[in-house]
C-alpha cells in the first residue's frame, strides 16, 4: 500500500480551508434554522431503519 504524496495532502488541505471559508455563513445559518425547525424524528428514523434492515437482509442472504 502506497502513501499519499505530500502535494496531494497539501492540495486537499487547501481545498478544505477554502470550502470552510466559502460556506461558513451558510453553515451558521443552517444550524440556526435547524434549532428553530420543527422536530420530525420519524421522518428521519424510518428511512435509516429501512436501510439498516436492507443491509442486514443482504448480509444474511450472502452467509
Amino acid at each position: 500500500m502506497t502513501s499519499t504524496p505530500t502535494w496531494e495532502l497539501i492540495g486537499v488541505a487547501i481545498l478544505l480551508v477554502l470550502v470552510f471559508f466559502l460556506y461558513r455563513g451558510g453553515f451558521r445559518r443552517v444550524f440556526e434554522e435547524s434549532a428553530r425547525a420543527e422536530k420530525d424524528w420519524p421522518a428521519f428514523l424510518w428511512p435509516v431503519a429501512l436501510v439498516i434492515a436492507f443491509v442486514v437482509l443482504l448480509i444474511v442472504s450472502v452467509s
